[in-house]
Order: C-alpha cells, then structure tokens, then sequence
C-alpha cells in the first residue's frame, strides 16, 4: 500500500520533524510512504523514504494518483490563524484525494482556529468525507463533536517518539535549563529583556548552565543569539535536526522552559519540569491537559472563561519570573501513562490502512 503523509514537513521546524518521525515510526510495516516535503533531498536522507516538492502541482497530484491513501500529518493544519492559504493548501490536498478515492486520514489533528467561515464549512465537509480522524486535544474533540464528525482523542503522538540519548551534544555541565522560544508578536523587545534578565538572575542564584533549543533555527536562533551575550554562566545554542536526538536532549535537562509546543510536549514525555509560555490555544490545551504551569503572553491578559489553575498572568519583574520557576514542582502524571495513550493514533492508522 503506498500513502501520501501530508504535513509541514521538510521546512526546518522541529516540532513537524516529530511528527514526522513518530508517523513513520508507528506506520504498519505494509505501507510505502511518499512525504510531501520542503525539502524532498533531505528527508529521504534522514528517513529513507520517498519525497516529492510539496508545492510542485504536477509532482503532488502525480504522487497522489499512484497512492492509495492520504495523510494529513500531524499539527494544526487546518488553521487560519497564520494564513488563509493554510486550509487552501491543506484542504485542496484532502478534496483531491476524496476525489480520486483515495483512503484519507486526518491524523493527530489540532483543528482550528477557524476565524473565517468558508474555512470552517470546508474543514467540517472534508473530515466527514475522511476515512478515520484522530485529534490530539479536548477542544478539538469537542468542535468535531459538534460537527457529527466521529473521532479518535488522544494526546500529541510525540509523547509515543523514542528519543535518543543526546549526551554527545552537550557542551555544558548539569544541572541544565533548556529555552525554547519563538518569534511571536507578543514576544516583545521589552519581555525578551525581561527574561533575558531572568536567565542572568536564575545563573546568579542556581549556577545552572542554560542551553538555547532553537526548534525552527531560521525564525528561532535570532533570539537565542540575542540571549547568549548576557549570560554570565555556562550556556550553548544547540541546534539538533534529528527529532529523536530532540527529543531525548531532554533527558539531561532540569528544566524546560518553552514557548514551543513540542519542546514541552518532549521535555514532559522526558520526565522534565515544564513552564509553558502561553502564545497560542493548542499551548494553553497541553497545560489544561497536564496540569502544566506557564503564563499567558496575550496583553489583554488571561480570558475569565478559561478554567485551568496554573496560567498565570506575565510577571512584572524578572525577580518573580525566577521567583516562580524555582518554585516549580513537577505535575503528579505518569508520562508513560500518556505515551501509552497516545498510541491510539498508530491503533487507527493500522484500521484504516489494513481495511
């Protein structure tokens, strides 16, 4: 059986690199998979698997022709927060699938948000026309609910990613406090200061050494390198492109301190204390889901209607930045527990491909 998998893959952010990964990981051994992809040479290279251009028209809808099935790879792919062209390209990929009859699958989807109506109505046609959907989050699971859209929940199959040991890529001594952020409007000049002058004030009193994980370098290592010069302790950018040697990174961590969703989601499934800083719903989700605490970084502050305890609004001072994360006690779950869940995703992969 050869499938199509779907996704933001090949465009250098760690997050899909995942994804990918724990996809192909948890495929039945029966499936040839061909992965639509920013850069095809590269991920044949690292995975060993066949890749077209993914906006290479005639390539996409030649590679779909000669499969049996489509795949909408992990994330949040049916979004139009960041751009409207997101559910055109995502959506239009699904529509020609159904089309020409393919088996298609919305895997461990993060749906919304949907701000635009058409895009909405179209999310909604193309998951009931879909063979199995899986999503990765309550909120999502509810929307589909009240879609009549029948679907799988179960955390982000990232927990489910075998890491691999990444002691070799240090350059710091333990104990380690791994950064991750990212470009974000909300993250100002004025709040990347502030941290900045947490980071120095958390070396001054802990002496840990402090390691900045840009997960998309090209959007994310500007703000490590803005960091680096002011710290006053042991401290690297490291760049990993392996998502296996990612995610087990953690492994050597104390603490993770995040704005990117897979550095928390990694860094939990590792065992490691987490602060989530709060940019984004699927963000906030993950905190609701393991009790996880972080900030909110909207300036219009926290939303009344939203119910989880530990989102906190941003501190005024780097002095109760550092205040809170060194009061940080990890959350009383079993992260073996919600690996073990999460493979509810690869138990719907192999229904619907071997059907």
């Amino acid at each position: 059986m050869r499938v199509v998998l779907c996704g933001y893959y090949g465009m250098g952010n760690g997050g899909d690199e995942a994804l990918l990964a724990t996809l192909l990981q948890m495929l039945p051994p029966h499936v040839t998979p061909v992965v639509l992809s920013g850069n095809p040479t590269e991920t044949t290279r690292r995975y060993g698997v066949a890749a077209v251009p993914r906006k290479s028209f005639g390539a996409v809808v030649s590679a779909l022709r000669q499969a049996d099935g489509l795949i909408w790879g992990g994330g949040s792919l049916m979004q139009d927060a960041t751009s409207a062209l997101n559910p055109i390209y995502y959506g239009g990929l699904m529509a020609i699938a159904q089309l020409l009859g393919l088996k298609t699958l919305a895997w461990a989807q993060g749906i919304g948000p949907l701000n635009r109506a058409w895009a909405s109505w179209l999310t909604r046609q193309l998951l009931r026309g879909c063979t199995g959907v899986s999503v990765r989050d309550r909120a999502s699971a509810q929307l589909l609910a009240t879609w009549g859209v029948d679907a799988i929940q179960a955390p982000d199959p990232v927990w489910a990613l075998t890491g691999e040991s990444g002691a070799d890529l240090w350059q710091i001594p333990a104990p380690r406090v791994v950064v991750a952020l990212r470009a974000h409007p909300w993250l100002t000049e004025a709040r990347l200061a502030q941290l900045t002058e947490a980071f120095v004030t958390l070396q001054a009193q802990t002496g840990w050494a402090i390691a900045l994980v840009p997960f998309q370098p090209s959007r994310d290592r500007p703000i490590a390198a803005a960091i680096q010069p002011h710290l006053p302790g042991p401290s690297q950018i490291l760049t990993v492109s392996d998502p296996r040697q990612l995610k087990g990174l953690f492994q050597g961590a104390e603490l993770a301190i995040a704005m990117r969703l897979h550095a928390l989601i990694m860094a939990a499934a590792e065992g490691c204390r987490c602060f989530a800083l709060s940019y984004d719903p699927k963000v906030t989700q993950l905190m609701a889901d393991q009790a996880m605490a972080g900030w909110e970084m909207d300036p219009e502050g926290i939303d009344a209607t939203r119910t989880i305890a530990d989102l906190r609004p941003w501190p005024t001072t780097a002095a109760a930045m550092v205040e809170q994360w060194l009061d940080l006690q990890a959350p009383d779950l079993d992260p073996s527990a919600t690996a073990q869940a999460a493979l509810a995703h690869q138990a719907l992969l192999k229904k619907v491909l071997s059907e």
